[in-house]
């Protein structure tokens, strides 16, 4: 769908449009083709940790002189940055493991809040082992 200014205060749009009812009014919404198959996405945490290796770059290239201040910039607390900078710290192959994963059908595969007692281990060898675990729970 697009909008194109046609004058002031007008704006015409093109594509297909169905109407939804809306409590007393109606609300115009774009239609939505059939999809083949289950909806995939990216996973919410393989989100934060992609976002977490951006704001790193970006901290690292000066586009923020630190986490406080990416934060600020952000809207975050400094807390949350914090929370997605520890994701970091899981070993590589763990980190591969999350960036591959993907909800299916609005279904989450993994919260954060279970990957993060693993980043704070300090081995590797004892990360791999708990999320070794892990995904033997969530097998199941």
């Amino acid at each position: 769908m697009s909008s194109k200014p046609a004058s002031k205060g007008t704006r015409i749009f093109s594509g297909k449009l169905h109407r939804l009812r809306r409590g007393n009014g109606y609300k115009f919404s774009k239609r939505v083709p059939a999809q083949e198959g289950p909806a995939r996405r990216p996973a919410r945490v393989a989100q934060m940790l992609a976002l977490a290796h951006r704001l790193q770059n970006a901290i690292a290239l000066g586009e923020y002189k630190d986490r406080a201040e990416a934060a600020r910039q952000l809207g975050l607390t400094r807390a949350r940055i914090t929370q997605l900078m520890d994701l970091l710290l899981l070993a590589p192959n763990i980190q591969e493991e999350v960036l591959g994963l993907e909800r299916i059908d609005g279904v989450e595969p993994l919260s954060e809040r279970k990957l993060r007692p693993i980043a704070k281990t300090l081995s590797w060898a004892e990360q791999r082992t708990a999320w070794a675990n892990l995904g033997s729970q969530r097998s199941l």
